[in-house]
């Protein structure tokens, strides 16, 4: 039986700034200056994925002093939020590396702040996140959010406190980006379901599978590289909403997925390990619609209130994602965010805007879709489990950052888009919406764009 080739390759032209960033930067004095750091207790300077690290091993440090951290990319250095401590432990902690900031606000204290948002505050078009930068809860509506929502929104902000939470509208409005193109299909009795793939994956039982959004799991079992064409690949575990991952498996085992994304433009960046996100940290959204785009992470643990498409007047609560301020629009939805060095991150979800004008993208992190269906990235096939990455909780090599996903996005079914599922209980903590978007394209599942990481196949 002649094996089938999958890979994640995507089409369109990948943007000529992101695709320079991609090349390889040289950091033959990194140690040198990361000796010299350590001997002096000065800051490191370090990579984005080695920031996760230095901040783990400064919160345990710190305690209930810790509030939080970011990576600044233009100094590579880690910055560590503390409200108080012992100035033992705080030269403890610079000692690590660390770039140590006395804040006002605990992190106890802002996610209390965004639990009461949760629960007063829980309106469509909005979302909100603890940002470490500005060591407050940042709040955004978007431009759906008006009148007695509006004022209910911003009493809710107002009785935060001063200093604990900023409020700023969005001129987009916050919806998935499910929608057509040359990616996954499937063929329901509703119609024409179209996604992306986003990361090749060896299951536990060590078959070749992938992994895409989980709403495209609920909304259809089995999936071909074309639009009218056979099954190839079948859904395994679909968890949404509450979460918004699903693993599908190849139905031949003989399958060759390799762990790579065509970033365009004839480059391939080989993915060796899952990647949590941290805040300030550059990262690369690979689409059909869009090609290759990049930007900073600005936001974890993001929580999103989409206006249902199927319950109107409903909400589509979805939480635990990775916010940034990378562009997308209709028919990126899946596809991959990665790093320069291969660390795969998140699966893209939804948000507002387009790349003409920015907006927010929230995406489903990778490490906890890997954890919850004992995945690993790497080589499929033939009953070998090659994974090159770790497990979702540790990824393999240095993490950047942590995301604690654990909802999901608005789903998309039928040649219409039209979503499914009901709303997920919100979270306590949620992302920073960054930029302001002019609105999101609206996924209609018939049109010619691309949709994220797409499958292609050779015999």
């Amino acid at each position: 039986m002649p094996k089938r080739k999958a890979a994640i390759a995507v089409g369109g032209v990948a943007a000529l700034g992101a695709a320079a960033l991609l090349l390889p930067n040289a950091n033959a004095s990194q140690d040198k200056n990361d000796a010299n750091a350590a001997a002096t207790g000065s800051a490191r300077t370090l990579k984005a994925t080695q920031a996760s690290g230095v901040a783990a091993q400064v919160q345990k440090i710190l305690g209930d002093a810790f509030a939080g951290s970011y990576y600044d990319s233009a100094k590579q250095q880690l910055v560590v939020n503390v409200v108080s401590g012992d100035h033992n432990v705080i030269a403890q902690a610079k000692n690590a590396g660390a770039v140590v900031r006395q804040v006002k606000n605990s992190t106890r204290a802002l996610k209390a702040a965004a639990g009461t948002l949760k629960t007063k505050a829980t309106i469509p078009g909005t979302s909100w996140a603890v940002d470490p930068r500005t060591n407050k809860v940042l709040v955004t509506a978007d431009s759906t959010v008006t009148g007695a929502k509006w004022n209910r929104l911003q009493s809710t902000v107002q009785g935060l406190g001063t200093g604990m939470a900023t409020l700023k509208k969005s001129a987009g409005s916050f919806k998935t980006f499910v929608s057509g193109g040359d990616a996954i299909f499937s063929q329901t009795q509703q119609g024409g379901v179209r996604c992306s793939l986003g990361f090749n994956v060896t299951a536990s039982d060590g078959s070749p599978a992938f992994l895409t959004a989980g709403h495209c799991g609920v909304a259809a079992k089995d999936w071909s590289d074309s639009q009218n064409g056979q099954p190839i690949a079948t859904v395994d575990q679909a968890k949404f909403p509450g979460n918004d991952f699903s693993l599908v498996k190849y139905t031949d085992p003989n399958t060759q997925a390799p762990s790579e994304v065509n970033a365009g433009n004839g480059q391939t960046v080989q993915i060796t390990q899952a990647a949590d996100a941290t805040v300030g940290e550059t990262v690369f959204r690979m689409g059909s619609t869009t090609g290759l785009h990049n930007g900073q992470v600005t936001g974890l643990d993001a929580t999103v209130n989409f206006q249902s498409e199927t319950n109107p007047g409903g909400t589509d609560t979805v939480n635990g994602l990775i916010q940034t301020n990378v562009c997308a629009e209709a028919g990126d939805s899946g596809g991959s965010l990665f790093t320069q060095d291969g660390g795969a991150v998140g699966l893209t979800s939804g948000g507002s805007g387009d790349c003409t004008s920015g907006g927010e993208t929230f995406f489903q992190p990778v490490t906890a879709a890997l954890q919850a269906t004992g995945a690993t990235l790497g080589n499929g096939g033939n009953g070998g489990n090659a994974g090159n990455g770790g497990n979702a909780g540790n990824g393999a090599g240095d993490q950047s950052g942590s995301a604690d996903p654990s909802a999901s996005a608005g789903d998309q079914s039928g040649a219409g888009g039209d979503q499914i599922g009901g709303s997920a209980d919100p979270s306590a903590s949620a992302g920073d919406p960054s930029g302001s978007g002019s609105g999101a394209s609206d996924p209609s599942g018939t049109g010619s764009a691309g949709d994220g990481s797409s499958l292609t196949g050779s015999h």
